[in-house]
Formats: C-alpha cells, sequence, structure tokens
C-alpha cells in the first residue's frame, strides 16, 4: 500500500513536470511537447527558430 502511495506520487510530479510551458519565453504552446521528444529541449517552435538564426 505505501509503495502504491509512493509511485502515484512519483507519477504526479512527473505530470507537473510534463506541462507545455516554453522554458525561453514561459508562454504554453504544444509545440513545446513535440519538441521536447524530438530534440530534448522545453523550447517552442519561435524560440527554436530564433536560437537556429541567432545561436547566442
Amino acid at each position: 500500500m505505501i509503495k502504491q502511495i509512493k509511485n502515484k506520487k512519483k507519477i504526479e510530479k512527473n505530470l507537473k513536470e510534463f506541462n507545455s510551458l516554453c522554458e525561453e519565453c514561459k508562454k504554453k504552446n504544444e509545440s513545446v511537447n513535440q519538441n521536447l521528444i524530438l530534440i530534448g529541449f522545453k523550447i517552442c517552435n519561435s524560440c527554436k527558430t530564433s536560437k537556429t538564426i541567432f545561436p547566442v
């Protein structure tokens, strides 16, 4: 029973971390989840494009 509660808390924590907020501009966007899976960064497409053009 205690293991189930601990597992449930871990799952809830992971779901909170897996949100759609961009780390750069702090806006909610669906492309954040897609980019997290594809490139490993939580950034939206507009921030990804700006980082590609201006890589500072």
